[in-house]
């Protein structure tokens, strides 16, 4: 009994360890990218550039874990219809989300933006309606309603309000939703099951190059390399960067460490106080942030509104698999009494 508790314990705090893991690279990592893109500390401001980054850097690096060094294995199981109809979209609005929410942060401050990113249950759930994954509900639109009444009450206390930053955030949020959405449709219509990093290995761009060159090389061409050749006011700093690309890298592991151990739902809750730390961090750590009442009051609606957003999710989700453990154990056949004497 001793021996099994202490197992226990063990794995309680394996568990709150990764949880803590991904708290503090995910706050980090937000952090760190305000960091480079700002002009008045590294000065690389070009979101697309560092987004175009991290995604050759962490498609290398599963190459070599997966293929050379094949500490990971890539499970199979991948057709091209399944590729192009859900995995390419989700490349793509990776990229996406990426792409404008790191340019997002050249416009407003971190806490605003962790404060708009509120809005995401909001988007997922009516994307999840056109696609046919949620149904209308009064529960579900009271609990929208809170969140999108929580978030306007935080945007009406910003003192320095940049509508360019805010639509780029807006397109970040929309962005995250589809690749969520696609998710759901390659796990639950397509039937197919990948580990973590097998889904990494196939939405990075080296098993995309033409389609990677498409979503984000092209747009950096003729979007940021004529500003980057044209502007000498920034430096680049390997070193840096190279530190940032190995962060975000870190980031999606501890991710994957986090519902691998607990389930995706805890990492929506620790992403829930992973926000509020960013909000009350970013108030200390940047100039540029004024914390109002009325922000912080309408962050709070929001947060309470996805508070009951993820409690919702969880009941349907229980429901869901004890429905399915029902109908399993009464499709197994009943063994004869003769059988059972034999």
């Amino acid at each position: 009994m001793a021996d099994r508790e202490r197992k226990l314990m063990s794995e309680g705090v394996l568990t709150y360890a990764y949880i803590l893991l991904y708290i503090s690279l995910s706050s980090g990592q937000i952090f760190f990218n305000k960091w480079v893109l700002s002009s008045k500390e590294i000065n690389f401001p070009y979101p697309l550039a560092l987004t175009l980054l991290h995604m050759v850097f962490s498609s290398v690096l599963c190459f070599v874990l997966t293929k050379v060094l094949k500490i990971m294995k890539v499970e199979e199981g991948m057709t091209l219809d399944i590729y192009i109809s859900s995995v390419i979209p989700i490349g793509a609005m990776f990229a996406m989300t990426l792409w404008l929410g790191n340019t997002a942060y050249l416009y407003i401050s971190v806490s605003f933006a962790q404060m708009l990113k509120a809005i995401m249950p909001v988007a997922v759930f009516i994307l999840g309606v056109a696609a046919g994954l949620e149904m209308m509900s009064c529960r579900m639109l009271l609990i929208m309603s809170v969140i999108s009444f929580g978030v306007l009450v935080a945007s009406y206390g910003e003192i320095n309000i940049n509508w360019v930053g805010v639509i780029y955030q807006m397109g970040g949020v929309v962005g995250e939703a589809l690749r969520l959405i696609f998710m759901e449709i390659l796990v639950k219509r397509k039937g197919l099951k990948l580990n973590p990093i097998s889904v990494m290995y196939y939405v990075s761009p080296c098993r995309q190059v033409h389609f990677f060159a498409l979503c984000l090389l092209v747009p950096w061409i003729f979007l940021e390399k004529p500003k980057m050749d044209e502007q000498l006011t920034w430096s680049f700093h390997p070193l840096v960067l190279t530190l940032n690309c190995i962060c975000t890298f870190a980031l999606n592991l501890s991710v994957f460490l986090v519902i691998s151990h607990t389930s995706a739902l805890t990492i929506r809750v620790a992403g829930v106080v992973k926000d509020w730390v960013v909000v009350l961090l970013s108030a200390l750590l940047f100039a540029d942030t004024k914390l109002t009442l009325i922000n912080l009051c309408g962050y709070a609606i929001a947060i309470a509104g996805v508070a009951a957003y993820n409690s919702h999710k969880l009941k349907k989700e229980a429901t869901r698999v004890s429905s399915d453990e029902s109908q399993a154990t009464s499709s197994i056949p009943l063994v004869s009494s003769s059988t059972s004497n034999a």
